[in-house]
């Protein structure tokens, strides 16, 4: 076998040295991004961007989360951005200061976020010496916080290539050589009944999973029950199978399917960063259930005497002795939870970077699964893989893709799911049946994005909010660009606003609710989304909302984010503004069709457009989006006088 996939390796060889040199320059890029893009003329005043805060306080007080771990608060001033905070819990953050002549100087002290609420932040310091650092400097100059480079994971993706391009385990280069090169996958049929509560595709797709020796994708496009199905998949796996691992790119998405699972009566082991995880995940946290395990009092106790008593003892033979035999004692403590709790497991759930870690380091799984695949780096995919015999790879690689900052490692954003679905379908089962969407909302995206293959559920294909509604609408702004002068302009952060379509945006919700009647809307706690592919919009209509009376009674109703905030989530009505505005037709990152196919798809009754016809309809994409909305909806032309607010 090894001699046959030495004459096959060279194509997965040559694709996992050029993913270790992309890798390596979206690092650099983001290393040379982060020093640069600090400098003293932009700390000449607040500075208040989703990643950086100056000038921040620090709590004099000395503070313990419930994990032992000293915490800093941090506090700064609210402002009306703050649902824009990058500051998420388990996020690394460092500090700094200018001075007159060092420019701006980086404390070396990191800490991870604990906790964070707009106007404060919670930061877990690696210790004593570390916090009163920070303190001290704080306590006599302005200083700031902003996120830190995550150079741990680039460290685990970086290991993990170099790792597979040099395995010699056969199951490991069989696996290789599938993924990565020109090995074609096996199958070999497994028994399975089918679950009445799924439709014909998911059960297929269980099949599939059980039948792959390798490789078998469950793609599901948008309200197809994807995770449902995933989570069907691996009670069946584990009737054939003792443990699986579960895993996926973001701990959001690790702890969803984690729930899930848990809901079903699945024994989870969920690893990993506590401060990363969902409050409902803790008890099923590794740190939770260690120290809930019997024999962890006798451990405790052992690491009190050693760290209070014993250390501090003298250097006799007999002290020496009772000191090893402790450190002995609780080698063999800590080894014997370890073991009962993987034991007591049936899955142990992580993200991808999180399977490296150290707990993890020996052990050996016969099937992965990989939710939300398609937003995952291929070099994170490899992380896992190495610890597993087949993988099931869950998602959807006509939605958002995975993050990559550097415009030379934009190949980065081609995923491993991606590369397989296209070059080995006989992996991929998709799901055809869509539960979110009312079938017109549904039919455009079906056409353009999966071959006209997808299907509503009869309970939701005519849904709609109210009877004398339409599923779609689009509201042309075309025939206002020339009357204002505040379309779309680029913001200090480099993002981009539409003052003049945000203000529609708000008078179409407004009379769109009078159409409904308020009152029906709150009783059926009919909920918003209003999308826009730029975070400069999302802040602007956020505080124009804030500014309207009106909508005070719909505040816990209504949700404004960008695309990327939004991908899984559903609302029953999406509004979009699309903000370009210009005469040559410059439509920026909306290129990227499948930000728009995450848009479009989260509406389950009604889906508003707001944007100009004239820019957009340029592109092919956007021009077919409006012939489809007027054959199935209505486009409605908005004139100048129109944009005055009524009494």
């Amino acid at each position: 076998m090894a001699r046959y996939y030495s004459v096959m390796t060279q194509s997965s060889q040559q694709h996992l040295a050029r993913l270790a040199e992309l890798l390596a320059i979206e690092q650099r890029y983001e290393i040379e991004q982060h020093r640069r893009i600090l400098t003293p003329e932009k700390l000449a005043g607040p500075v208040a961007d989703s990643d950086c805060r100056y000038p921040v306080t620090v709590d004099a007080n000395v503070d313990y989360n419930p994990l032992g771990q000293l915490v800093m608060t941090v506090r700064y001033e609210v402002n009306e951005d703050d649902a824009d905070s990058d500051f998420e819990p388990g996020c690394a953050v460092e500090f700094f200061y200018h001075s007159n002549s060092d420019g701006v100087v980086t404390l070396p002290h990191v800490g991870h976020v604990s906790r964070s609420v707009p106007g404060c932040v919670e930061v877990v310091m690696a210790g004593t010496a570390a916090f009163r650092s920070v303190r001290d400097i704080a306590a006599s100059r302005f200083i700031g916080m902003r996120l830190g480079i995550d150079n741990i994971s680039y460290s685990v993706m970086t290991d993990a290539i170099a790792s597979v391009r040099r395995a010699d385990s056969d199951r490991l280069v069989a696996l290789r050589e599938t993924l990565a090169g020109d090995r074609q996958p096996q199958f070999a049929h497994r028994q399975f009944g089918g679950c009445p509560w799924l439709n014909p595709s998911q059960n297929a797709a269980i099949q599939k999973v059980l039948d792959a020796r390798d490789v078998a994708i469950v793609h599901g496009p948008p309200g197809t029950g994807k995770t449902t199905t995933l989570v069907e998949a691996v009670i069946e796996t584990l009737r054939r199978e003792t443990q699986v691992l579960v895993c996926a790119p973001s701990n959001a998405a690790v702890d969803w399917i984690s729930e899930q699972l848990s809901r079903r009566g699945v024994a989870v082991l969920r690893v990993g960063n506590p401060l990363r995880m969902s409050d409902s995940m803790l008890d099923c946290s590794f740190e939770r259930r260690y120290a809930a395990h019997p024999d962890y009092p006798e451990l405790w106790k052992i690491r009190r005497l050693l760290r209070e008593g014993y250390e501090r003892s003298g250097n006799s033979e007999s002290t020496a002795n009772r000191r090893r035999k402790l450190r002995e004692r609780e080698t063999e403590l800590d080894m014997k939870i370890v073991q009962d709790l993987m034991e007591q497991s049936s899955v142990v759930s992580c993200t991808l970077i999180g399977s490296a870690y150290r707990l993890l380091e020996r052990r050996h799984f016969s099937t992965l699964f990989i939710d939300e695949a398609a937003q995952a780096l291929e070099p994170a995919c490899w992380a896992a893989i190495a610890k597993a015999d087949r993988v099931v790879f869950g998602g959807d690689h006509q939605q958002l893709p995975p993050t990559v900052k550097s415009p030379e490692a934009s190949a980065l954003s081609r995923t491993l799911m991606q590369r397989v679905a296209r070059e080995k379908r006989q992996c991929v089962t998709l799901l055809d049946t869509q539960y979110r969407m009312n079938s017109a909302i549904m039919g455009f995206s079906s056409q353009w994005f999966y071959h006209g293959r997808l299907k509503a559920a009869p309970e939701v294909a005519d849904r709609l909010v109210s009877p004398i509604d339409t599923p779609l609408t689009w509201l042309d702004t075309s025939e206002l660009s020339d009357t204002s002068n505040d379309s779309e302009k680029r913001t200090r952060t480099g993002s981009l606003t539409n003052a003049q379509e945000a203000r529609l945006l708000i008078r179409a919700l407004r009379d769109y609710v009078d159409v409904v009647s308020m009152q029906k809307i709150l009783n059926e706690r009919v909920d918003f989304g209003i999308i826009t592919p730029y975070r400069g919009q999302a802040r602007l209509i956020r505080r124009l909302l804030k500014m309207q009376h009106f909508f005070r009674s719909l505040r816990r109703q209504i949700t404004v984010g960008t695309v990327d905030g939004f991908q899984g989530q559903e609302r029953d009505v999406i509004v979009i503004s699309m903000v370009r505005d210009n005469n040559d037709g410059t439509i920026g990152f909306l290129h990227d069709l499948r930000r728009m196919n995450v848009a479009i798809t989260r509406a389950r009754m009604k889906l508003i457009v707001v944007g100009n016809i004239a820019t957009l309809g340029r592109h092919r994409f956007y021009r077919e989006l409006v012939e489809y909305c007027s054959e199935h909806g209505e486009i409605v032309t908005l004139r100048p006088f129109e944009t005055q607010p009524s009494e």
